[in-house]
């Protein structure tokens, strides 16, 4: 059994479909696909997977063999880069992974925690969804990233900021006049909403409108910040989002603050438990014994 064929039955697994995951994920052939998935059961012993007029399906064998099949390739993973990593001692590297956009704010402090290093250590920075953060913790490619609470295997969170929501909107929308908006004037508005990929920001607005009654349906549906600025632009419609991006709104659009309480979303100091580096430890600590959160 190889690496190859554990990956092949993790993305039939998770697109439900032999073609799916041969064309949009493996870039393969779906005949040699579904080859590699017989071989893979004949050396297991046992079906893993039903075909079926609706898709694939897991058997039972299968859902078992899914979880450690995942936690094996993610190993791989880990050890591949903690060996890169290794080839280059007299360099070390400290990587580290901002939400997008919160890199403005955190790289400053990020650096200023770790300056007395400086000098002897390389340190890598990357943008990205959150998701995507959270599954780089977890294979091992970044040592820390400043992220959403999204559920991974081995990695770890603690709070660093707690930020409330604000609303997004034009410049002249008539209740841009407000000096705080009543959430029940956003009902028949034009709602942005958020996708599955931010689904933790998806989760705290969905419960904020379900806790006041409120019935508001996305009209649209996006991926980040910057998409739903443009689309409260393009649009004239709405949206609630983090108060970071009012660092990144254009003169045409503003934000106005919710009146009384307000929902928060939390900023997390993510982290791979299985991670032994003194530096990430250093980091760490020094994260503990200082006031990290950004003025505003």
């Amino acid at each position: 059994m190889e690496l190859r064929h554990l990956r092949y039955f993790i993305a039939v697994a998770e697109e439900g479909s032999l073609t799916l995951a041969a064309e949009k994920r493996l870039h393969t052939a779906q005949p040699s696909l579904s080859r590699q998935i017989r071989d893979l059961e004949y050396e297991v012993g046992v079906p893993l997977l039903l075909r079926s007029a609706r898709g694939i399906e897991l058997t039972a064998a299968g859902k078992a063999f899914l979880d450690h099949a995942r936690q094996s390739v993610t190993e791989a993973e880990a050890a591949v880069e903690a060996a890169r990593r290794a080839a280059e001692p007299d360099k070390p590297v400290f990587s580290m992974g901002f939400l997008t956009g919160m890199e403005v704010e955190w790289l400053p402090i990020a650096s200023r925690i770790l300056r007395d290093e400086l000098p002897n250590i390389e340190i890598r920075v990357v943008s990205q969804y959150s998701p995507q953060l959270a599954e780089d913790l977890q294979r091992g490619k970044l040592d820390v990233a400043f992220l959403r609470n999204e559920q991974k295997q081995n990695v770890e969170y603690r709070v660093v900021a707690s930020e409330p929501l604000v609303v997004v909107l034009p410049s002249d929308h008539r209740l841009a006049a407000e000096h705080e908006i009543d959430p029940r004037d956003l009902v028949g508005e034009i709602f942005i909403g958020m996708s599955d990929i931010p689904h933790v920001l998806r989760g705290v607005i969905d419960g904020y409108f379900a806790k006041l009654g409120l019935d508001i349906k996305p009209t649209h549906v996006i991926d980040n910040f910057a998409m739903a600025i443009s689309l409260v632009a393009s649009t004239r419609g709405v949206c609630l989002l983090p108060a970071y991006a009012e660092n990144f709104l254009s003169w045409s659009v503003v934000s106005r603050p919710l009146k009384g309480e307000s929902p928060t979303i939390d900023l997390m100091l993510g982290y791979n438990n299985l991670n032994t580096s003194p530096l990430l430890r250093l980091f760490l600590t020094r994260m503990e014994n200082q006031a990290v959160t950004p003025a505003r």
